[in-house]
Protein backbone atom coordinates (compact mmCIF):
# COMPACT_ATOMS: atom_id res chain seq x y z
CA UNK A 1 0.00 0.00 0.00
CA UNK A 2 1.46 3.54 -0.66
CA UNK A 3 2.72 5.75 2.24
CA UNK A 4 0.30 8.67 2.36
CA UNK A 5 1.35 11.92 3.61
CA UNK A 6 3.25 12.31 6.76
CA UNK A 7 3.48 8.73 7.27
CA UNK A 8 6.61 8.46 9.38
CA UNK A 9 9.45 5.63 7.86
CA UNK A 10 10.74 4.56 11.17
CA UNK A 11 9.98 2.45 13.68
CA UNK A 12 7.86 4.60 16.34
CA UNK A 13 3.80 3.91 16.21
CA UNK A 14 1.59 6.41 15.46
CA UNK A 15 -1.62 6.33 17.70
CA UNK A 16 -4.77 8.60 17.07
CA UNK A 17 -6.95 9.31 20.34
CA UNK A 18 -10.55 10.28 20.21
CA UNK A 19 -11.85 11.43 23.18
CA UNK A 20 -13.88 14.17 24.14
CA UNK A 21 -12.05 14.26 27.66
CA UNK A 22 -8.72 15.50 26.82
CA UNK A 23 -6.92 14.81 30.98
CA UNK A 24 -8.08 11.25 30.54
CA UNK A 25 -7.13 10.57 27.25
CA UNK A 26 -3.62 12.30 27.36
CA UNK A 27 -2.96 10.07 30.55
CA UNK A 28 -4.14 7.01 28.86
CA UNK A 29 -1.93 7.91 26.11
CA UNK A 30 1.28 8.73 28.38
CA UNK A 31 0.89 5.20 30.17
CA UNK A 32 0.80 3.65 26.75
CA UNK A 33 3.74 5.05 25.63
CA UNK A 34 5.92 4.37 28.83
CA UNK A 35 5.92 0.80 27.94
CA UNK A 36 6.41 0.87 24.32
CA UNK A 37 10.44 0.50 23.24
CA UNK A 38 10.15 3.62 21.03
CA UNK A 39 8.26 6.98 21.62
CA UNK A 40 4.87 6.63 19.74
CA UNK A 41 3.58 9.84 17.82
CA UNK A 42 -0.29 10.90 20.02
CA UNK A 43 -2.63 13.03 18.03
CA UNK A 44 -5.93 13.64 19.37
CA UNK A 45 -9.23 14.73 18.21
CA UNK A 46 -12.32 15.53 20.19
CA UNK A 47 -15.01 13.51 18.10
CA UNK A 48 -15.95 11.29 14.66
CA UNK A 49 -16.08 13.91 12.72
CA UNK A 50 -12.50 15.10 13.08
CA UNK A 51 -11.03 11.38 13.47
CA UNK A 52 -12.61 10.46 9.67
CA UNK A 53 -11.06 13.44 8.44
CA UNK A 54 -7.20 12.52 10.62
CA UNK A 55 -7.82 8.99 9.21
CA UNK A 56 -8.16 10.10 5.44
CA UNK A 57 -4.86 12.38 5.68
CA UNK A 58 -2.40 9.78 6.63
CA UNK A 59 -1.59 6.10 8.29
CA UNK A 60 -2.29 5.20 12.10
CA UNK A 61 -1.10 2.20 13.79
CA UNK A 62 -3.48 2.02 16.14
CA UNK A 63 -6.98 4.33 17.28
CA UNK A 64 -8.23 4.64 20.25
CA UNK A 65 -11.99 5.51 20.16
CA UNK A 66 -14.37 6.44 23.32
CA UNK A 67 -17.55 5.48 21.95
CA UNK A 68 -19.50 8.28 23.57
CA UNK A 69 -17.58 10.53 21.61
CA UNK A 70 -18.36 9.64 17.81
CA UNK A 71 -22.22 10.24 18.05
CA UNK A 72 -21.60 13.24 15.25
CA UNK A 73 -20.48 10.85 13.06
CA UNK A 74 -23.79 8.08 12.64
CA UNK A 75 -26.84 7.81 13.88
CA UNK A 76 -25.32 4.95 16.34
CA UNK A 77 -22.39 3.82 17.76
CA UNK A 78 -22.00 0.89 15.65
CA UNK A 79 -22.71 2.69 12.01
CA UNK A 80 -19.76 5.32 13.72
CA UNK A 81 -17.38 2.19 14.36
CA UNK A 82 -17.60 0.63 11.15
CA UNK A 83 -17.11 4.17 9.03
CA UNK A 84 -13.82 4.48 10.70
CA UNK A 85 -13.16 1.05 10.05
CA UNK A 86 -13.78 1.14 6.87
CA UNK A 87 -10.84 4.36 6.78
CA UNK A 88 -8.48 3.17 8.97
CA UNK A 89 -7.08 0.78 6.77
CA UNK A 90 -5.31 -1.98 8.93
CA UNK A 91 -4.59 0.09 11.78
CA UNK A 92 -5.94 -1.32 15.45
CA UNK A 93 -9.02 -0.11 16.43
CA UNK A 94 -9.67 -0.12 20.25
CA UNK A 95 -12.45 0.65 21.14
CA UNK A 96 -13.05 2.29 24.89
CA UNK A 97 -16.39 3.00 27.14
CA UNK A 98 -16.97 3.88 30.78
CA UNK A 99 -19.97 2.26 30.58
CA UNK A 100 -18.74 -0.84 29.76
CA UNK A 101 -21.49 -3.61 28.36
CA UNK A 102 -20.95 -7.32 26.97
CA UNK A 103 -23.88 -5.82 24.09
CA UNK A 104 -21.97 -2.49 23.73
CA UNK A 105 -18.40 -4.76 23.04
CA UNK A 106 -20.11 -7.43 20.69
CA UNK A 107 -21.65 -4.15 18.41
CA UNK A 108 -17.93 -2.61 18.68
CA UNK A 109 -16.39 -5.99 17.65
CA UNK A 110 -18.96 -6.55 14.75
CA UNK A 111 -18.29 -3.51 13.22
CA UNK A 112 -14.78 -3.94 13.08
CA UNK A 113 -13.20 -2.76 16.46
CA UNK A 114 -10.03 -5.10 17.47
CA UNK A 115 -10.83 -5.09 20.88
CA UNK A 116 -13.06 -3.51 23.66
CA UNK A 117 -11.39 -1.79 26.56
CA UNK A 118 -13.65 -0.96 29.73
CA UNK A 119 -12.68 2.51 31.37
CA UNK A 120 -10.88 3.29 33.65
CA UNK A 121 -7.82 1.74 32.22
CA UNK A 122 -4.79 0.18 33.26
CA UNK A 123 -1.46 1.41 31.43
CA UNK A 124 0.18 -1.95 32.16
CA UNK A 125 -2.65 -4.31 31.16
CA UNK A 126 -3.46 -1.81 28.63
CA UNK A 127 -0.07 -1.61 26.88
CA UNK A 128 0.14 -5.63 26.99
CA UNK A 129 -3.24 -5.96 25.25
CA UNK A 130 -2.25 -3.40 22.53
CA UNK A 131 1.45 -5.61 22.13
CA UNK A 132 -0.63 -8.82 22.12
CA UNK A 133 -3.31 -7.03 19.12
CA UNK A 134 -0.14 -5.49 17.55
CA UNK A 135 1.83 -8.86 17.26
CA UNK A 136 -1.61 -11.02 15.70
CA UNK A 137 -2.21 -8.13 13.27
CA UNK A 138 1.73 -7.59 12.10
CA UNK A 139 2.66 -4.99 13.40
CA UNK A 140 5.30 -6.45 15.92
CA UNK A 141 8.35 -3.80 15.32
CA UNK A 142 6.41 -0.55 15.79
CA UNK A 143 4.63 -1.69 18.91
CA UNK A 144 6.90 -3.66 20.76
CA UNK A 145 5.99 -3.28 24.47
CA UNK A 146 9.80 -2.63 26.62
CA UNK A 147 10.05 -6.49 28.65
CA UNK A 148 12.86 -4.83 30.71
CA UNK A 149 12.53 -4.95 34.70
CA UNK A 150 10.43 -2.68 36.12
CA UNK A 151 8.75 -1.63 32.54
CA UNK A 152 5.87 -3.78 33.23
CA UNK A 153 4.97 -4.92 36.31
CA UNK A 154 4.71 -8.47 35.43
CA UNK A 155 5.13 -10.28 38.40
CA UNK A 156 2.22 -11.71 40.83
CA UNK A 157 2.46 -14.37 43.51
CA UNK A 158 4.94 -16.91 41.22
CA UNK A 159 3.43 -16.14 37.64
CA UNK A 160 5.25 -13.86 35.19
CA UNK A 161 2.93 -11.81 32.41
CA UNK A 162 0.95 -8.59 32.35
CA UNK A 163 -1.43 -9.66 29.34
CA UNK A 164 -5.16 -8.82 29.47
CA UNK A 165 -5.52 -12.51 29.97
CA UNK A 166 -3.35 -12.97 33.04
CA UNK A 167 -4.31 -9.14 34.69
CA UNK A 168 -7.78 -11.26 34.53
CA UNK A 169 -6.64 -14.45 36.11
CA UNK A 170 -4.64 -12.26 38.35
CA UNK A 171 -7.36 -10.49 40.15
CA UNK A 172 -9.41 -13.52 39.96
CA UNK A 173 -7.15 -14.98 42.14
CA UNK A 174 -7.08 -11.97 44.50
CA UNK A 175 -11.29 -12.19 44.98
CA UNK A 176 -10.82 -15.78 44.93
CA UNK A 177 -7.87 -16.39 47.97
CA UNK A 178 -10.16 -15.44 50.99
CA UNK A 179 -12.13 -17.89 50.89
CA UNK A 180 -12.39 -21.20 51.85
CA UNK A 181 -14.60 -22.50 49.18
CA UNK A 182 -13.43 -25.44 46.40
CA UNK A 183 -11.65 -24.20 43.44
CA UNK A 184 -11.51 -25.78 40.34
CA UNK A 185 -8.55 -25.00 37.89
CA UNK A 186 -8.73 -25.59 34.38
CA UNK A 187 -5.86 -25.22 31.52
CA UNK A 188 -3.65 -27.23 29.35
CA UNK A 189 -0.26 -28.60 30.38
CA UNK A 190 2.30 -26.47 31.30
CA UNK A 191 0.19 -22.97 31.92
CA UNK A 192 0.86 -22.75 35.58
CA UNK A 193 -1.84 -24.64 37.67
CA UNK A 194 -0.09 -25.82 40.38
CA UNK A 195 1.05 -21.73 40.32
CA UNK A 196 -1.97 -20.73 40.81
CA UNK A 197 -2.85 -23.09 43.41
CA UNK A 198 0.15 -21.71 45.83
CA UNK A 199 -0.66 -18.27 44.67
CA UNK A 200 -4.37 -19.08 45.97
CA UNK A 201 -3.04 -20.39 49.36
CA UNK A 202 -0.12 -18.05 49.99
CA UNK A 203 -2.82 -15.20 49.63
CA UNK A 204 -5.46 -16.87 51.88
CA UNK A 205 -5.98 -16.77 55.31
CA UNK A 206 -3.97 -20.53 55.51
CA UNK A 207 -0.76 -19.31 54.55
CA UNK A 208 0.59 -20.30 57.69
CA UNK A 209 -0.76 -23.39 57.03
CA UNK A 210 0.37 -26.54 54.86
CA UNK A 211 0.03 -26.41 50.99
CA UNK A 212 -0.50 -30.09 50.08
CA UNK A 213 -0.62 -31.31 46.59
CA UNK A 214 -1.48 -34.61 45.17
CA UNK A 215 -1.03 -35.48 41.46
CA UNK A 216 -3.68 -37.98 40.84
CA UNK A 217 -2.11 -38.73 37.39
CA UNK A 218 0.86 -39.96 38.56
CA UNK A 219 0.22 -42.31 41.57
CA UNK A 220 -1.21 -45.75 41.26
CA UNK A 221 -4.82 -46.75 41.39
CA UNK A 222 -4.28 -48.85 43.99
CA UNK A 223 -2.48 -46.74 46.21
CA UNK A 224 -4.66 -43.60 45.73
CA UNK A 225 -6.86 -43.73 48.72
CA UNK A 226 -4.03 -44.50 51.13
CA UNK A 227 -2.37 -41.42 49.69
CA UNK A 228 -5.14 -39.14 49.53
CA UNK A 229 -6.96 -40.81 53.44
CA UNK A 230 -4.01 -42.04 54.91
CA UNK A 231 -3.74 -45.83 56.40
CA UNK A 232 -3.97 -48.00 59.46
CA UNK A 233 -1.27 -49.77 60.89
CA UNK A 234 -0.96 -53.05 59.04
CA UNK A 235 -3.37 -52.44 56.91
CA UNK A 236 -0.64 -53.35 53.47
CA UNK A 237 2.60 -55.56 53.76
CA UNK A 238 4.96 -53.64 55.66
CA UNK A 239 3.45 -50.98 57.15
CA UNK A 240 3.89 -50.79 60.86
CA UNK A 241 2.60 -47.41 61.94
CA UNK A 242 -0.21 -45.51 61.27
CA UNK A 243 0.07 -43.25 58.23
CA UNK A 244 -1.79 -39.84 57.51
CA UNK A 245 -2.51 -39.35 54.26
CA UNK A 246 -2.66 -35.89 52.56
CA UNK A 247 -6.47 -34.72 53.47
CA UNK A 248 -4.59 -34.98 57.21
CA UNK A 249 -1.53 -33.92 56.78
CA UNK A 250 -2.85 -30.38 55.23
CA UNK A 251 -5.84 -30.06 58.18
CA UNK A 252 -6.21 -26.02 58.58
CA UNK A 253 -4.37 -25.55 54.82
CA UNK A 254 -4.42 -26.63 51.54
CA UNK A 255 -5.15 -29.78 49.72
CA UNK A 256 -4.67 -30.06 45.89
CA UNK A 257 -5.60 -32.63 43.76
CA UNK A 258 -3.88 -32.06 39.99
CA UNK A 259 -4.83 -34.13 37.86
CA UNK A 260 -8.10 -34.99 39.17
CA UNK A 261 -9.81 -36.05 36.07
CA UNK A 262 -7.58 -39.07 36.06
CA UNK A 263 -8.98 -40.30 39.71
CA UNK A 264 -10.28 -44.10 39.50
CA UNK A 265 -14.47 -43.38 40.06
CA UNK A 266 -14.64 -45.55 43.27
CA UNK A 267 -12.19 -42.79 45.08
CA UNK A 268 -14.36 -40.03 43.33
CA UNK A 269 -17.32 -41.20 45.48
CA UNK A 270 -15.34 -41.47 48.20
CA UNK A 271 -13.81 -37.65 47.73
CA UNK A 272 -17.00 -36.57 47.22
CA UNK A 273 -18.17 -37.79 50.55
CA UNK A 274 -14.85 -36.54 52.12
CA UNK A 275 -16.12 -32.91 51.40
CA UNK A 276 -19.45 -33.27 52.06
CA UNK A 277 -18.74 -34.06 55.71
CA UNK A 278 -14.89 -33.00 56.29
CA UNK A 279 -14.89 -35.87 58.13
CA UNK A 280 -11.92 -39.19 56.00
CA UNK A 281 -11.14 -42.25 57.15
CA UNK A 282 -8.31 -44.23 57.08
CA UNK A 283 -7.59 -47.42 55.05
CA UNK A 284 -8.33 -50.49 57.35
CA UNK A 285 -9.48 -48.09 60.19
CA UNK A 286 -13.01 -47.88 61.45
CA UNK A 287 -13.45 -44.50 63.06
CA UNK A 288 -13.50 -41.29 61.44
CA UNK A 289 -11.19 -38.08 61.66
CA UNK A 290 -12.87 -35.00 61.11
CA UNK A 291 -10.17 -32.20 59.44
CA UNK A 292 -10.54 -28.60 57.95
CA UNK A 293 -9.07 -28.12 54.59
CA UNK A 294 -9.46 -26.35 51.67
CA UNK A 295 -9.79 -27.92 48.70
CA UNK A 296 -8.65 -26.39 44.99
CA UNK A 297 -8.14 -28.71 42.21
CA UNK A 298 -7.11 -28.89 38.25
CA UNK A 299 -6.99 -30.76 35.01
CA UNK A 300 -6.14 -30.19 32.33
CA UNK A 301 -9.21 -32.36 30.41
CA UNK A 302 -12.70 -30.70 29.37
CA UNK A 303 -14.84 -31.98 32.45
CA UNK A 304 -17.68 -32.19 30.69
CA UNK A 305 -16.74 -34.35 28.67
CA UNK A 306 -15.40 -36.33 30.87
CA UNK A 307 -18.71 -36.33 32.49
CA UNK A 308 -20.33 -36.98 29.63
CA UNK A 309 -17.78 -39.93 28.66
CA UNK A 310 -18.67 -41.29 32.21
CA UNK A 311 -15.32 -40.88 33.26
CA UNK A 312 -16.47 -38.42 36.04
CA UNK A 313 -18.80 -37.73 38.15
CA UNK A 314 -21.03 -35.07 37.67
CA UNK A 315 -22.01 -34.68 41.24
CA UNK A 316 -18.97 -34.56 42.47
CA UNK A 317 -17.89 -32.38 39.66
CA UNK A 318 -20.71 -29.40 41.22
CA UNK A 319 -19.47 -29.88 44.18
CA UNK A 320 -15.73 -28.77 43.33
CA UNK A 321 -16.70 -26.43 40.57
CA UNK A 322 -17.63 -23.49 43.12
CA UNK A 323 -14.86 -20.77 42.04
CA UNK A 324 -13.48 -21.63 38.35
CA UNK A 325 -10.36 -20.39 36.79
CA UNK A 326 -9.23 -21.23 33.47
CA UNK A 327 -5.63 -20.13 32.75
CA UNK A 328 -4.54 -19.11 29.07
CA UNK A 329 -2.21 -21.24 26.98
CA UNK A 330 0.65 -19.13 25.83
CA UNK A 331 -0.44 -18.87 22.30
CA UNK A 332 -3.37 -16.80 23.57
CA UNK A 333 -1.24 -14.42 24.98
CA UNK A 334 1.82 -13.31 22.88
CA UNK A 335 2.46 -10.46 25.03
CA UNK A 336 3.70 -12.61 27.48
CA UNK A 337 6.01 -14.25 25.48
CA UNK A 338 8.97 -12.16 25.81
CA UNK A 339 8.27 -10.79 28.89
CA UNK A 340 8.26 -14.79 30.26
CA UNK A 341 11.58 -15.18 27.87
CA UNK A 342 13.60 -12.02 29.68
CA UNK A 343 12.63 -13.41 33.02
CA UNK A 344 13.84 -17.11 32.56
CA UNK A 345 17.09 -15.68 30.67
CA UNK A 346 17.99 -13.63 33.30
CA UNK A 347 16.96 -16.05 35.60
CA UNK A 348 18.78 -19.01 34.48
CA UNK A 349 21.78 -16.86 32.77
CA UNK A 350 22.61 -16.28 37.29
CA UNK A 351 22.21 -20.10 37.91
CA UNK A 352 25.01 -20.76 34.94
CA UNK A 353 27.72 -17.37 35.78
CA UNK A 354 26.98 -16.68 31.86
CA UNK A 355 26.16 -12.74 30.66
CA UNK A 356 23.35 -12.41 28.21
CA UNK A 357 22.25 -9.04 27.02
CA UNK A 358 18.61 -10.24 26.01
CA UNK A 359 16.61 -11.23 22.59
CA UNK A 360 17.54 -9.34 19.23
CA UNK A 361 14.26 -8.55 17.16
CA UNK A 362 14.43 -11.64 15.01
CA UNK A 363 14.66 -14.20 17.85
CA UNK A 364 12.36 -12.35 19.53
CA UNK A 365 9.84 -11.94 16.33
CA UNK A 366 10.59 -16.22 15.90
CA UNK A 367 9.93 -16.63 19.55
CA UNK A 368 6.29 -15.07 19.05
CA UNK A 369 5.36 -16.98 16.19
CA UNK A 370 5.54 -19.85 17.90
CA UNK A 371 2.46 -22.60 19.02
CA UNK A 372 4.38 -23.46 22.16
CA UNK A 373 2.14 -26.58 22.56
CA UNK A 374 3.85 -26.77 25.75
CA UNK A 375 3.16 -23.76 27.40
CA UNK A 376 5.15 -21.75 29.53
CA UNK A 377 6.90 -25.03 30.79
CA UNK A 378 8.40 -25.80 26.99
CA UNK A 379 9.37 -21.53 27.13
CA UNK A 380 11.36 -22.20 29.98
CA UNK A 381 12.79 -25.26 28.27
CA UNK A 382 13.91 -23.54 25.35
CA UNK A 383 15.64 -20.69 27.36
CA UNK A 384 17.35 -22.90 30.09
CA UNK A 385 18.76 -25.11 26.96
CA UNK A 386 19.74 -22.06 25.28
CA UNK A 387 21.79 -20.20 28.14
CA UNK A 388 23.42 -24.16 28.48
CA UNK A 389 24.44 -24.75 25.11
CA UNK A 390 25.95 -20.70 24.31
CA UNK A 391 28.03 -18.42 26.42
CA UNK A 392 26.65 -15.03 26.35
CA UNK A 393 25.80 -12.00 24.12
CA UNK A 394 22.56 -10.98 22.39
CA UNK A 395 20.23 -14.32 21.94
CA UNK A 396 19.95 -14.52 17.80
CA UNK A 397 17.70 -16.12 15.45
CA UNK A 398 20.23 -19.08 14.89
CA UNK A 399 20.95 -19.61 18.44
CA UNK A 400 16.88 -20.56 18.73
CA UNK A 401 16.67 -22.72 15.58
CA UNK A 402 19.62 -24.60 17.00
CA UNK A 403 18.45 -25.14 20.92
CA UNK A 404 14.53 -25.36 19.77
CA UNK A 405 14.96 -29.23 19.21
CA UNK A 406 10.56 -29.62 20.27
CA UNK A 407 9.93 -27.76 16.67
CA UNK A 408 12.25 -30.44 14.66
CA UNK A 409 10.71 -33.11 16.34
CA UNK A 410 7.12 -32.00 15.36
CA UNK A 411 7.83 -31.18 11.79
CA UNK A 412 9.68 -34.63 10.82
CA UNK A 413 10.96 -34.39 6.85
CA UNK A 414 7.90 -36.12 5.32
CA UNK A 415 8.32 -39.69 4.35
CA UNK A 416 6.18 -41.21 1.47
CA UNK A 417 3.52 -44.08 2.76
CA UNK A 418 0.85 -45.82 1.30
CA UNK A 419 -2.28 -43.66 1.53
CA UNK A 420 -4.05 -45.18 4.73
CA UNK A 421 -7.30 -47.14 4.63
CA UNK A 422 -10.11 -45.24 4.98
CA UNK A 423 -11.90 -45.69 8.81
CA UNK A 424 -14.88 -44.37 10.22
CA UNK A 425 -14.65 -41.54 12.90
CA UNK A 426 -16.92 -41.08 15.90
CA UNK A 427 -19.48 -38.78 15.09
CA UNK A 428 -21.06 -37.29 18.66
CA UNK A 429 -24.79 -36.06 18.48
CA UNK A 430 -25.73 -32.84 17.73
CA UNK A 431 -26.66 -31.47 21.70
CA UNK A 432 -23.46 -33.05 22.82
CA UNK A 433 -21.31 -31.17 20.58
CA UNK A 434 -23.05 -27.88 20.84
CA UNK A 435 -22.54 -28.81 24.53
CA UNK A 436 -19.18 -29.23 24.35
CA UNK A 437 -18.98 -25.53 22.29
CA UNK A 438 -20.73 -23.76 24.97
CA UNK A 439 -18.94 -25.20 28.07
CA UNK A 440 -15.42 -24.60 26.55
CA UNK A 441 -16.16 -21.02 25.79
CA UNK A 442 -18.07 -20.84 29.69
CA UNK A 443 -14.38 -22.02 30.65
CA UNK A 444 -12.72 -19.40 28.44
CA UNK A 445 -14.58 -16.72 30.24
CA UNK A 446 -13.93 -18.32 33.75
CA UNK A 447 -17.14 -19.20 34.00
CA UNK A 448 -18.89 -15.74 33.34
CA UNK A 449 -22.19 -17.11 31.16
CA UNK A 450 -22.51 -13.27 30.47
CA UNK A 451 -19.68 -12.96 28.30
CA UNK A 452 -19.45 -17.00 26.82
CA UNK A 453 -23.11 -15.51 25.27
CA UNK A 454 -21.56 -12.21 23.74
CA UNK A 455 -18.39 -14.55 22.39
CA UNK A 456 -20.96 -16.96 21.03
CA UNK A 457 -23.58 -14.79 20.14
CA UNK A 458 -26.51 -16.12 22.40
CA UNK A 459 -28.28 -14.93 24.76
CA UNK A 460 -27.49 -15.69 28.65
CA UNK A 461 -30.80 -17.04 29.28
CA UNK A 462 -31.20 -19.65 26.17
CA UNK A 463 -27.38 -21.16 27.49
CA UNK A 464 -29.41 -21.35 30.90
CA UNK A 465 -32.48 -23.23 29.77
CA UNK A 466 -30.00 -25.26 27.39
CA UNK A 467 -27.20 -26.10 31.08
CA UNK A 468 -30.72 -27.09 32.29
CA UNK A 469 -31.98 -28.92 29.51
CA UNK A 470 -28.36 -31.24 29.75
CA UNK A 471 -28.89 -31.70 33.61
CA UNK A 472 -32.32 -33.25 33.19
CA UNK A 473 -31.12 -35.15 30.06
CA UNK A 474 -28.39 -36.39 31.94
CA UNK A 475 -30.37 -37.21 35.21
CA UNK A 476 -32.51 -39.35 32.90
CA UNK A 477 -30.39 -41.49 31.60
CA UNK A 478 -29.23 -42.24 35.31
CA UNK A 479 -32.56 -43.09 36.41
CA UNK A 480 -32.91 -45.69 33.05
Amino acid sequence: MPMRPGRRSDAAATILLIDRDPAAGRAMAANLAGCLLAEPVIEECRNGRAAAEKLRGRDYDIVLMDLSSLDDLAPTTEEAVARLAKIAEGALLIALSGGASVSAAVAAMRAGAHDFVAKPISGTGFAARIGELAHRHGKARALTIDARPGAITADFAGFVGASTQMQYVYEQIGRIAPSSAPVFITGESGTGKEVCAEALHSKGPRAERRFVAVNCAAIPRDLMETELFGAARGAYTGSVEDRKGAAELADGGTLFLDEIGEMDLSLQSKLLRFLQTGALTRVSEADTRQVDVRVICATNRNPMQMITEKRFREDLFYRLHVLPIHLPPLRQRPADIMVLGQHFLARFAREEHKRFSGFSPEAADSLIAREWPGNVRQLQNLVRRLVVMFDGGEISAEMVSAADIESRSYSPTPIAEPAPAPRRTTVLPMWQQEQRIIEDAILSFGGNIALAAAALELSPSTIYRKRQAWAEMAGAKGAA
